[in-house]
């Protein structure tokens, strides 16, 4: 089993209450490929430009990430600057750099057309069809999109929604996508529109999700220090979509089981600045988190 994700790698400017960097590695693919690799092999497919170097790379090393479909481009790495609130409720963005990003067309290598599953990260709803197209007969596609692309490019998103079986977003993005303000009755509404399941991400309210003749919530797992929010999104989908890599039926119990580990994987990444959490992170830790949340939701066997 191997997944199959496609998004951005890029350099983060990132300013916190508690701490500050002005190049930390980071985009959706680094912190869904970072998650994903507890569970199972990640072929990464994104860009970088000539200013990244082979100790860039080596965030990955020790973990099973294939960066063979990992683009250089003549020019500079996409580059976002972001700096958090006190309370950390509020993002302003500094800048964006898009960089090589901006003419990024992915073209999946053949040795990872066969992935069992994909995860279309944050692109052009149109580039997320065309990585479609290029692969064959995935067990499961999950993909998430943003904001910019529900307002902008509604009849593109449209047609990537018919086509995938999992949409994770947060639920501000759910509200805009689905029309109402109503959590319940948006996500009724998204799946009309073609995912069979929705995850709704609801930061530190946790997470709902909606299948058919289902529905499951969670909380999100209490920290003692948050230091940097950047990165959990993509880190929680890492984790719920690495699971679900591992089991051989995706039913309800799986489904509910990786929530909880995409869960355990965003509560890690907010622990440090960036990606450096998720680098020195072990799989002992993850399964520890893991059985502590289990105790944290359990009151039938009180």
């Amino acid at each position: 089993m191997s997944i199959l994700v496609v998004g951005s790698v890029a350099f983060d400017v990132l300013k916190t209450p508690t701490k500050e960097a002005d190049r930390v590695l980071g985009g959706a693919a680094t912190y869904f490929a970072l998650s994903a690799s507890f569970f199972t092999p990640v072929n990464v497919v994104a860009v970088v430009g000539d200013d990244f170097t082979q100790a860039d790379r080596a965030i990955f090393n020790g973990r099973s990430v294939d960066l063979s479909g990992l683009e250089t481009a003549r020019g500079k790495t996409f580059r976002w600057g972001g700096e958090y609130s006190r309370d950390l409720s509020e993002r302003t963005t500094l800048f964006t750099d898009l960089g090589v990003f901006e003419k990024f067309q992915p073209t999946i290598p053949e040795h990872f057309r066969h992935s069992s599953l994909v995860f279309l990260a944050n692109i052009h709803p149109t580039l997320q069809v065309d990585v479609m197209s290029q692969v064959r007969s995935p067990r499961l596609i999950g993909a998430d999109t943003m904001n910019y692309w529900i307002d902008r490019t509604p009849a593109e998103l449209r047609e990537m929604l018919s086509r995938i079986d999992v949409l994770v977003i947060n639920d501000e993005e759910a509200r805009q996508l689905g029309g109402e303000h109503n959590l319940v009755r948006a996500a009724a509404r998204i799946r009309e529109m073609g995912p069979s399941t929705l995850v709704i991400k609801r930061g530190e309210y946790g997470v709902l999700c909606f299948r058919e003749n289902e529905r499951f919530a969670t909380v999100s797992f209490p920290l003692e220090m948050v230091v940097d929010p950047t990165g959990a999104g993509d880190s929680f989908a890492g984790g719920f979509m690495g699971y679900l890599s591992t089991r051989a039926v995706l039913d309800h119990q799986a489904v509910r089981q990786a929530i909880i580990f995409g869960s355990v994987l965003g509560s890690f990444c907010v622990e440090d600045l960036g990606t450096a959490r998720l680098a020195r992170l072990t799989r002992d830790e993850v399964y520890e988190r893991y059985q502590e949340f289990k105790t944290l939701t359990d009151f039938a066997s009180l």
